[in-house]
């Protein structure tokens, strides 16, 4: 399975594309969309939103993975990086991938064991699991660790999935990880 990470952010979106053939994990590519910021707001989301489709287009992933967005002291501040989670979906869908989210926590402690684990350790611990020569930038590394939670979680929530068995919220997601389609 083919799995593309995504790191949103307004000025930086990460992204990262894995390929997971059972427990074993090859690194496919990574980068960081920038977007200029004396464009206007709708013309930065239209660069996240048009990006997305064009990475989708060239490295064809089977599935999707995307970071939530946490509450910031800042509400405008949450806003905007909500307003940039949402072009960076809306792309996805546009594109007709499944799409699952994660949170921060989830994703640091599936790639480095502590949900509260620095940048430098999941840039350490990605540039470890996927065998790299040097260490991903940080949008890169939490793009790919994204994209290494799914990897690690997706079986599980495969097997539930396939059980029939619920986790009490009415869908048959993991805790955090819910399945948009």
């Amino acid at each position: 399975m083919r799995i593309l990470g995504i790191d949103p952010g307004l000025r930086r979106t990460g992204f990262g594309v894995v390929q997971a053939s059972g427990s074993r994990l090859t690194y496919i590519t990574s980068g960081t969309i920038v977007v200029p910021t004396e464009l206007t707001l709708a013309e930065r989301l239209g660069q996240i939103l048009d990006n997305i489709r064009h990475i989708v287009q060239q490295t064809r992933p089977d599935t999707a993975a995307i970071e939530k967005v946490f509450v910031n002291v800042n509400p405008t501040t949450t806003l905007l990086l909500g307003q940039a989670r949402g072009a960076a979906l809306c792309g996805l869908a546009d594109t007709g991938l499944p799409v699952t989210e994660y949170t921060a926590l989830q994703i640091k402690k599936a790639v480095v064991g502590n949900g509260h684990a620095s940048k430098e350790q999941v840039q350490h611990m990605v540039q470890r699991l996927l065998a790299l020569d040097a260490q991903p930038t940080s949008d890169s590394a939490d793009a790919l660790a994204c994209a290494i939670c799914h990897a690690h979680t997706r079986p599980l929530a495969d097997r539930v999935r396939a059980s029939g068995k619920l986790n009490g919220n009415g869908n048959n997601s993991l805790r955090g990880g819910r399945v948009i389609r």
